[in-house]
């Protein structure tokens, strides 16, 4: 097991990254206020997980409420966190009690955010199953659900006690899922570790055979990374921003297409390339620069074309992205390989070049 840590004074928290972790109890009970959590995961993951986790606990002494959720980005709305707020309310679930994150992104979004604002604030720990929720989601706080009109516009930042990343979970995830996490491994070498990019393009073969010491490697350096970002900007102020790379294009393809037709991963790969071809016509990349971002999605097996929404369609989603700032679009773009900046300085002609591709 690797372990990393969270630096944000004593708000910090551990990221254990290993296999086997569910079987584990003395992982998780050193941050349990008392011997009751509830263990909110999904249709998908509670066949797989739920019970081992449960016995795991249980044995230790822990009382265990399990919530079952519906699958898929569809649900990460209003109605579902309801349903968490029932199940709490139901068993007289106090402040003491810890919920627990089973799943993926949409599970760890939603869950953290029920824990921010049941009782105004209990503890949550996450332990994200997928590789997406793996190196992202599950670390740095970011909360919440999306909303008809725009993807993660409420939530709130609310950090969690611990993040237990235990790789053998990653071995029944669908294939197309895999990838989509993979976006956001290749995105952390893209903003800030051109090292880390380099070696990606080496070992992206292996990586996708879930190679055990690479697919580990991938996922402590991808976590290393955010916990630096985090560290340094929690509340998304400044750099922590960057990390939304090829996100704003993301999240309107997202929206356009409907929550979950897109995997959140194949958007940010799309995007990804966009925020690449507006940056090449801002003169920053060079055409070789673009054609290895675009080379390392291709062999992930992520899109590396966006849907033809239509120039002012585009405009209209990213509008409501949440890095607008007094009324304009602010955007990722890459400065090379490992350097990204977040700008409002672009040339309006040149994004709906982009935009019309």
């Amino acid at each position: 097991m690797q372990t990393l840590k969270v630096e944000l004074a004593n708000r910090s928290y551990p990221i254990h990254i290993g296999r086997n972790l569910l079987s584990d109890a003395s992982l998780i009970l050193p941050y349990l206020k008392r011997k009751h959590v509830a263990i909110v995961t999904n249709t998908t993951v509670a066949p797989l997980y739920l019970e081992k986790l449960s016995q795991t606990l249980q044995a230790a002494g822990v009382k265990v409420i399990p919530i079952i959720l519906p699958d898929g980005e569809a649900y990460k709305n209003s109605e579902t966190l309801n349903k968490i707020y029932d199940a709490l309310l139901q068993n007289r679930c106090e402040r003491s009690t810890t919920l627990i994150a089973l799943g993926g992104g949409v599970i760890g979004d939603l869950t953290g955010y029920a824990a921010a604002t049941y009782l105004r604030g209990v503890p949550f720990i996450q332990i994200p199953t997928t590789l997406l929720s793996q190196v992202d989601s599950s670390v740095g706080g970011k909360t919440g659900i999306n909303h008809p009109l725009g993807k993660n516009m409420i939530g709130a930042f609310y950090q969690p006690q611990l993040v237990l990343a235990d790789i053998d979970t990653l071995q029944t995830l669908p294939a197309r899922e895999f990838s989509a996490g993979v976006a956001e491994v290749i995105k952390y070498g893209l903003i800030r570790d051109a090292d880390f990019f380099d070696w990606l393009e080496t070992n992206m073969a292996d990586l996708m055979q879930l190679n055990e010491q690479v697919l580990s490697y991938a996922i402590y350096r991808s976590c290393q990374n955010k916990a630096e970002v985090v560290a340094n900007d929690e509340h998304e102020q400044g750099e922590r921003a960057l990390l939304n790379l090829g996100h704003t294009f993301g999240h309107a393809i997202e929206n356009a297409m409907g929550y979950g037709v897109w995997l959140h991963g194949e958007a940010v790969a799309a995007g990804t390339v966009m925020a690449a071809d507006l940056s090449q016509r801002m003169g920053w990349l060079s055409p070789t620069q673009v054609a290895r971002i675009k080379a390392s999605f291709v062999a992930a097996n992520l899109p590396v074309e966006a849907p033809k929404l239509g120039v002012e369609r585009y405009l209209d989603l990213m509008g409501l992205d949440k890095k607008v700032e007094n009324g304009k679009i602010r955007l990722i773009l890459q400065q090379g390989i490992g350097k990204s900046v977040i700008t409002s300085d672009y040339d309006a002609e040149k994004l709906k070049q982009t935009l019309a591709l």
